[in-house]
């Protein structure tokens, strides 16, 4: 998988680190180290530098492109004379398995509530929207977990037209990494947020990808912006096994983990194994499914060495 050299220049805007870092003004830095150190996923090496240089300035992208999109719904619910109603700016990230999607979430969540202009930032992952394990089990997709069949689509695309349509209350089903699967009898409940930000592999989705009908919305449908976070294939097979180490001893090891009888493997086997899930289920879905989404994000973040932002590409 290659970078630069194949983005098309014609839609992008190319940033290295420091000229990025530039568009932050006078932006405050709201979060402390003991802050980062809980919005850290596994294995990220996340500073503070990198929310200075990176999230601050997308922060206030941000927070212009909401002010915006709030303007110009005033403006078309004065022309209507009606009292218009509370409806979301939906911001969605996607990329591989192990980019870390979920600590970019975390992070944007965590800087955006803290503008006054949008105190009410809700974060939610696709993760729950993965059909029970059952279900898989019976159509024969265990071994494509994470792939666009093995998601209730439909349920998805009814929960996010729901919420910006802006009814009062929607609910999702909520996901365990350490069960593998749905928790019963547990919702997530999103009641008109200011911000909902939607992470998950396949959110750039368009009837483009999809072998069925293409007449049906998909979740891209109802995205304001979208970030797609990006790194070399090698270092996301790295990072992806380095988590799957770090599991032993997390995850894995609660008795009630799926994954618990990996929790005694030894470095070699744990390896071993985590780079064969790579190859069969991980790797082909991002080649497959994934990365060809990436260049109809709004914005893209190239990931270095360590989970270090190298470049941020904005779309013209």
């Amino acid at each position: 998988m290659t970078q630069n050299n194949q983005i098309h220049k014609a839609l992008y805007l190319p940033f290295e680190r420091q000229q990025w870092a530039e568009l932050r003004e006078s932006v405050p830095l709201t979060l402390s180290e003991n802050d980062l150190a809980d919005l850290r996923g596994i294995n990220e090496k996340i500073s503070l530098s990198e929310v200075t240089d990176i999230y601050l300035p997308l922060s206030r992208l941000l927070n212009l492109n909401v002010g915006a999109k709030q303007q110009r719904g005033l403006a078309l619910n004065e022309f209507l004379g009606r009292v218009p109603p509370k409806r979301p700016y939906i911001i969605s990230i996607a990329g591989s398995v192990a980019v870390g999607k979920s600590t970019t979430a975390r992070i944007l969540q965590a800087l955006l509530s803290h503008w006054p202009e949008h105190p009410k930032v809700d974060l939610m992952t696709t993760d729950g929207f993965l059909h029970p394990l059952a279900e898989l089990k019976r159509r024969g997709l265990m071994q494509r977990k994470g792939f666009p069949e093995s998601y209730d689509m439909k349920g998805l695309v009814e929960f996010i037209s729901a919420v910006k349509a802006g009814e009062s209350a929607v609910s999702a089903p909520i996901y365990s990494h350490i069960t593998y699967d749905r928790i019963p009898n547990q919702l997530q409940w999103v009641r008109q947020p200011d911000i909902l930000i939607i992470e998950g592999l396949n959110v750039l989705q368009t009837g483009q990808d999809s072998a069925v009908d293409t007449r049906r919305p998909f979740v891209s449908d109802f995205v304001d912006f979208s970030i797609y976070v990006d790194a070399e294939e090698e270092l996301l097979k790295k990072w992806y096994i380095e988590r799957f180490l770090q599991f032993r001893t997390g995850a894995f090891s609660e008795d009630s983990s799926y994954f618990h009888h990996y929790s005694q493997l030894s470095d070699a086997e744990a390896t071993a194994i985590a780079s064969k899930i790579w190859d069969s289920i991980n790797g082909p879905n991002l080649t497959l499914n994934i990365h060809p989404t990436r260049e109809r994000a709004h914005l893209i973040l190239q990931k270095g060495q360590d989970h270090r932002m190298d470049q941020v590409l904005l779309r013209k």
